[in-house]
């Protein structure tokens, strides 16, 4: 069960008095997860002092700010999460392809953190980690890492990023500047898919007893973060279109697997409003479409296995979409000359133009898939395409850089620009795309046995457990059992936000 992150009663009451004192002193009030799925619950003198806090300090308020509904400035919270949809001069489709914006997240400037924080209150609360004593390992190929850093420093922890050295050069200049320590940033072999890398590192550090892995494949809480947080938000941004128009119809939640956690909130939508949930990967890397292998650089998304917190007797589609259509279409989309090719060329307006900074690779793979299911579906324009926007552009400048070099050796100019828009997003495909029947589902289910059985430990009971939707249903009730644990803990340290 702790390995699982399932636990809801205080297993070492010597540990939770630790964090107690230490919350404390540093002034620390945690936020429930209702309050993260529903900001408006947040009481009005803790977001009246958030009004003072910076966004990006390690201060313990931003732990509030740990949700979707912030707004531009990334101070005040809005009703409706922030959002982009994308015209069909742009995406070449009549379905409106919609994305929930990650990087007006505090700290890391993406979405990972909430999974973060949704991983460490638990086992904080329940004396599962004792800020005294242990240090929390973050293993992770993209922003989840970060998240966990900045979420440790700000609960008075020592947080230690495992990630792969080929990662985008900006993600370390992040760490460098957020860590403890240096030697709290861990890079492991290759590149996004050397996941059994990451893996096999942390099983190494998992030998000394102080090291504590949250490892955000194999975290329950990370799903349920995403469920509940994510699914409520892409909901409310739904009902806020379809508020105006009625004839609107949510047809798809889709997005890239990573950790699986945010395809959770496919789980949340489908319930709400019968809508498919799309996994998405990597061509380069098609383990769910074909039981495949590869090197992609589609960074954040994971793959070479099937992460233990997915969903899969759930999921309804696999698309695959190629790194080179995401590198491409990140350099059209962040230099003068794809911008002006957006512009003069293909009409797309300048406010949209402007906010295609808010979409980093994962997210333009996200944008991919959706074109092609709008396309495999045939999709008008009362059709709504639900994804994220995980981070923005700006963790992604010296992958730009490495693509111009790579891919246009003597400089991104205007006949390049229109060639990428017509092969990468006009000219996108329903090919490498599966909608699962049973015995898909079954194949890709079982892959997972050779992961969290064979090589991680996983009893076979708790693998095969997942396999009904019962399982799933069932696991939401932690939630409520996990608030009434931050309650007593906030009431324990005595903390007075205001």
């Amino acid at each position: 069960m702790a390995k699982l992150g399932l636990e809801t009663e205080i297993v070492d009451r010597q540990a939770y008095d630790h964090s107690v004192s230490r919350f404390r002193e540093a002034g620390i009030v945690l936020p429930t997860f209702a309050q993260l799925a529903d900001p408006d619950k947040i009481p009005n003198r803790i977001l009246e002092r958030l009004e003072t806090v910076e966004p990006d300090q390690p201060h313990p308020l931003n732990l509030f700010r740990v949700h979707w509904h912030n707004a531009a400035d990334r101070r005040h919270q809005t009703d409706i999460p922030q959002y982009l949809e994308l015209p069909q001069t742009l995406t070449g489709v009549a379905a409106r392809i919609v994305l929930l914006l990650g990087d007006a997240f505090p700290m890391i400037r993406a979405h990972k953190v909430l999974a973060a924080y949704g991983c460490l209150a638990p086992r904080i609360v329940t004396g599962q980690f004792d800020p005294v004593h242990h240090k929390a390992i973050w293993p992770s190929t993209g922003n989840y890492c970060r998240g966990g850093v900045a979420i440790s420093r700000i609960m008075g922890c020592r947080g230690v990023a495992v990630l792969p050295e080929g990662m985008s050069r900006e993600r370390f200049e992040w760490l460098e500047d957020w860590v403890v320590d240096e030697d709290d940033i861990v890079r492991t072999p290759g590149t996004e898919s050397n996941v059994k890398e990451i893996y096999d590192t942390c099983n190494e550090l998992e030998l000394e007893p102080h090291n504590i892995v949250f490892n955000q494949f194999s975290e329950f809480a990370n799903y349920l973060v995403h469920s509940s947080a994510t699914g409520r938000a892409a909901a409310r941004v739904f009902d806020h279109m379809s508020s105006s128009r009625p004839e609107l119809g949510l047809r798809a939640f889709i997005s890239a697997t990573g950790s699986a956690g945010t395809l959770a909130a496919g789980d949340y939508l489908k319930r709400q409003f019968g809508s498919l949930i799309v996994a998405v990967e990597a061509l380069e890397c098609p383990t769910l479409l074909a039981g495949g292998f590869g090197e992609h650089n589609i960074q954040g998304i994971g793959d070479k296995h099937v992460p233990l917190i997915h969903n899969v007797m759930n999921t309804d589609l696999v698309v695959a979409v190629s790194d080179r259509s995401t590198d491409a279409l990140g350099v059209l989309f962040n230099t003068p000359e794809g911008r002006s090719l957006l512009r003069d060329r293909a009409g797309v307006p300048d406010n949209v133009i402007a906010s295609l900074s808010h979409l980093g690779l994962s997210s333009i793979c996200n944008v991919l898939a959706a074109i092609k299911i709008a396309k495999y579906f045939d999709l008008n324009q009362d059709d709504v395409l639900l994804t994220v926007a995980t981070d923005g552009a700006e963790l992604y400048s010296t992958e730009h850089e490495k693509a111009i070099k790579r891919d246009y050796p003597s400089g991104f100019g205007s006949l390049d620009a229109a060639e990428v828009f017509g092969q990468h997003l006009l000219g996108a495909a329903t090919d490498n795309l599966l909608e699962l029947k049973q015995r898909d589902r079954e194949r890709i289910f079982n892959l997972g046995y050779f992961t969290w059985v064979e090589q991680q430990g996983i009893s076979l009971q708790d693998f095969v457990a997942r396999r009904e939707q019962k399982f799933w249903r069932e696991l939401h009730g932690l939630l409520e059992l996990w608030d009434q644990r931050i309650d007593e803990f906030n009431r324990s340290t005595k903390v007075d936000a205001a």
